[in-house]
């Protein structure tokens, strides 16, 4: 079989050409409905059989097609299954579409194909219902353990409103208690070896090494880690449920706070996917103004990381110096955008505003004086002894490892493989910008911090060609979904006041269809998986983030270490709490 032939056609070679449906989406991703019962060997075919294979899981979510208007095209009426895989080689995505029928469904498990498919399908069948056959531990991921209902489901409540009152009974309150006790039996996990006996640790939920609020049951023998489980959700607050009542408009400050280091990296991300579904093309100013500033955030996002870093593994004064610097990053952007960690600044089809007289003094001023300070900082963290005693050699992955486990951004980078979204897949203009991406050679935690200190070196370099190089002209679109008339026009016809007075009270009809594009945010790959039914809110809106796929994988790299080790795991990791749970 020729390896130039396209996944659509070498599909249709091996199972015939009955067996997939088509569907023609926005974001140009080969998009295939196939039968459940294929489901199994085609998911077998594509990871390692097909010439160029897709080796990376990216994301697998499903939907609830009940609530909407069947298309005759599509054979889903109840769920679909949405698989997400990613090919290296290729440079590309697939799409895999399942219709599940039945109030809840079975399917079988990816496990054994991908480790990573592990916590996407608990996280399905917490949100859903959706059972998958031949998973170790099917249990809630993001909600507590007791809590009854599926979310995303359409029936379930949007609001606290629609619920009855809370009340604390005594009985649930020990009902609660128990279901936090960890029993290691449920997880594989035995309480004795031949010569000792293992020592259960609760790390969290509030310990001050983990940037936030994170659970980890570590199994240890003696100070050495035997294996961990983690246990997450403490930040979820249904993100994904809210955009389902938001307005396409009133959404953008939600997703400010997924990373919410990282600003309107969030913002673009989700924007990119809604434009492409209406159409919209964003002006060349507004592109570049975004690129600048997503980059003061990945600078302002890797100042945090690498700050808190060097606490976690024992240096106090580094945190002080860069989070001065972070403030100076603030100052930028709170005099372009009028806010400061989250500006929620960008608009469908551009920016909120044109940029402020004075601007390029400002970001002058920090180009000129931000290199001399991480010139100091790899001298006081980089090439200090003990930070490189508490890092080199620590949590080694491969990149083979990082690849089947959904590792992106500076981890993947990390272990040699030089892949940047912005490079490999440019959106908002990025192919204009010249800059290089930073690797590493053994994949350990000293490689990750390097990486991520070069990234800022990086991010200095796009930022001054975006000064330097500002097109002229407008910053946002005049497309009628992203702008609405102008004022002065409405008093002339009634038609343009009942335009502007639905653009602004309903926000834009976005016309049906999905999209996602992918994009590099400051801790990896994240999206926005939008799918609209043709209304004034995302019929689904799934967001992919980096954090979660990289948490999942902190058992595998710290079997073996020790507990002060692990903190060294956590820190190099940069994850942010909200950007795991949503």
């Amino acid at each position: 079989m020729e390896s130039n032939i396209g996944p659509t056609e070498q599909l249709r070679l091996r199972f015939g050409e009955d067996i997939f449906i088509e569907q023609e989406t926005k974001d140009s991703i080969v998009s295939l409905w196939l039968p459940l019962d294929k489901l199994k060997v085609v998911l077998l075919f594509v990871k390692t059989e097909l010439p160029k294979p897709f080796q990376f899981f990216y994301d697998l979510t499903a939907i609830d097609e009940r609530s909407r208007k069947k298309d005759p095209l599509y054979p889903s009426t109840y769920f679909t299954l949405v698989y997400h895989l990613f090919s290296f080689e290729r440079n590309d995505f697939l799409r895999l579409k399942v219709a599940l029928t039945g109030e809840y469904p079975v399917v079988p498990t990816a496990i054994h194909l991908w480790a990573n498919a592990n916590w996407y399908e608990r996280e399905v069948y917490d949100m859903f219902g959706i059972k998958f056959e031949g998973h170790p531990h099917l249990k809630r991921i993001l909600m507590p353990l007791t809590w009854e209902g599926y979310p995303l489901r359409k029936e379930h409540p949007a609001r606290a409103t629609e619920m009855g009152s809370f009340q604390l009974w005594d009985d649930k309150m020990d009902r609660e208690q128990a279901a936090l006790q960890f029993k290691p039996e449920e997880w594989g996990l035995a309480r004795h070896s031949e010569d000792s006996d293992f020592m259960f640790l609760n790390i969290g939920p509030q310990h001050p090494g983990t940037h936030g609020v994170l659970r980890i049951v570590l199994q240890l023998d003696g100070e050495d880690i035997v294996d961990a489980v983690p246990d997450i959700g403490f930040h979820h607050r249904g993100a994904e449920k809210m955009a389902e009542r938001q307005s396409w408009h009133t959404y953008i400050p939600y997703t400010d706070r997924i990373d919410y280091l990282g600003g309107v990296i969030n913002n673009l991300a989700y924007l990119l996917s809604v434009e492409n579904l209406a159409g919209i093309k964003v002006p060349p100013r507004a592109q570049v103004i975004r690129v600048m500033m997503c980059e003061f955030f990945r600078i302002s996002s890797h100042l945090v990381w690498f700050g808190t870093f060097a606490q976690d593994v024992g240096q106090l004064s580094p945190v002080f110096y860069m989070f001065t610097d972070r403030e100076r990053v603030f100052d930028v952007v709170e005099a372009i955008c009028g806010d400061r960690m989250h500006p929620n600044w960008f608009r469908i089809g551009g920016v909120a505003q044109d940029l402020p007289i004075g601007w390029e003094t400002l970001v002058k001023k920090f180009i000129d004086y931000f290199p001399v300070k991480l010139k100091e900082y790899d001298k006081l963290v980089l090439r200090n002894t003990l930070f490189k005693a508490r890092t080199v050699g620590i949590g080694i992955f491969t990149q083979d490892e990082a690849i089947e486990w959904g590792v992106t951004g500076a981890g993947l980078r990390a272990c040699g493989l030089e892949w940047d979204f912005r490079k490999k897949r440019p959106y908002s203009g990025y192919e204009m910008f010249d800059f290089d991406i930073p690797t590493g050679n053994h994949g350990d935690c000293y490689d990750r911090a390097t990486v991520r200190v070069e990234e800022m070196r990086q991010s200095l370099r796009i930022i001054e060609q975006c000064m330097k190089n500002m097109p002229e002209g407008p910053y946002k679109s005049d497309h009628h979904l992203a702008t609405p008339p102008i004022k002065k026009n409405t008093l002339k016809d009634i038609e343009t006041l009942i335009t502007h007075f639905l653009g602004v009270t309903w926000g834009p009809v976005i016309p049906p269809g999905e999209s996602m594009i992918c994009t590099e945010a400051a801790k990896g790959a994240n999206s926005y998986y939008a799918i609209s039914d043709g209304n004034t809110s995302p019929y689904r809106m799934r967001i992919r983030t980096p954090s979660f796929a990289h948490i999942q994988m902190l058992p595998y790299i710290s079997r073996g270490y020790t507990v002060a080790d692990l903190l060294s795991i956590l820190g190099a990791m940069d994850y942010v709490l909200a950007d795991i749970d949503r």
